[in-house]
């Protein structure tokens, strides 16, 4: 009998409270460098390609217009996303809103709208903001004076509770490929995993901290490089993990988007780490991202 129920519990570890994930990619059409030969049009294609075999629902993509100036590739790639999936406002710049006043961070927004409208297919919502650096503002006036403004103007913020800083292993990627360095290669896929491990962790464990309980999950992904290489472990990971792929509409449903920290905050982060900082809440240890080794391979 204890044998039947301690099988019926390990079960639902991963399938009867499996939680909710969406993912979502930052800095379409273009992020890190690319490899030898390699086109922004390939890595779009090869990623949605990913996503379609795995049936990952609606992921959206986030823009800034001002990388497509210039870049026919970068242009094209753009369009083959927004064929297949949805995609929502990164400002025209990639503006850090901590650096600029709310106004100039205002004026970014609509500037980039142009080419939000003229990618939309009929019916498409792109009324969603993704912070640029995840900085909401340094202070609270700021932050206020944007949230009041993104809410009058019929947009939604596109949170994130998970991320593990993925676009660090883009350019790194590129420059081995380009060395034919296999071995390098192969590290550079067993450090993002295990670092991606550690962070999926990480974000469970601060959402019990914040809100005393699991929450739905938003994870922030960069299109870039690596991505349509690393996707499918990345996706085999959560769900060895017990999640489950959502929406970002089904992802914010989750009661626990509807508060706000509203505070200031000079670094910035995920919706977790800002409520940890405005609670003073202290942070569970997790390993340091190898942000040098990354930084550093294959050059």
């Amino acid at each position: 009998m204890k044998t039947s129920l301690t099988v019926f519990l390990l079960f639902c570890v991963s399938t009867c409270f499996a939680q909710k994930v969406a993912i979502t990619f930052d800095d379409l059409p273009l992020n890190g460098d690319l490899p030898p030969g390699v086109t922004r049009v390939q890595i779009t294609r090869d990623t949605l390609a990913v996503l379609k075999k795995r049936h990952v629902p609606a992921a959206y993509g986030f823009i800034n217009a001002k990388k497509l100036e210039g870049n026919s590739d970068a242009a094209e790639a753009l369009k083959l996303w927004a064929a297949y999936e949805p995609f929502g406002n990164h400002t025209y710049s990639h503006m850090d809103l901590n650096e600029n006043p709310a106004e100039a961070f205002e004026r970014e927004v609509e500037q980039n709208e142009p080419a939000l409208e003229l990618l939309a297919a009929k019916g498409a919502n792109w009324h969603w903001l993704r912070y640029p650096y995840l900085r909401e503002g340094d202070t609270i006036e700021k932050r206020r004076a944007v949230r009041a403004y993104l809410q009058a103007h019929q947009y939604r913020v596109a949170q994130v509770t998970l991320d593990w800083e993925d676009y660090m292993w883009n350019s790194a990627y590129a420059r081995c490929v380009a060395r034919n360095d296999g071995t390098s290669i192969a590290w550079l896929r067993s450090s993002y995993l295990s670092i991606a491990a550690q962070y999926l962790d990480l974000g469970r464990e601060m959402a019990k901290l914040v809100y005393g309980h699991d929450i739905n999950h938003v994870l922030l992904l960069h299109l870039g490089a690596f991505s349509s290489t690393i996707l499918p472990d990345a996706l085999d990971l959560m769900q060895k993990k017990g999640f489950t792929l959502v929406t970002l509409e089904e992802a914010e449903s989750d009661p626990a988007y509807d508060g706000d920290p509203d505070a200031g905050s000079k670094y910035g982060g995920t919706l977790l780490e800002e409520w940890m900082d405005a609670r003073k809440i202290k942070y569970p240890p997790v390993a340091e991202k190898p942000y040098k080794e990354v930084g550093e391979i294959c050059k």
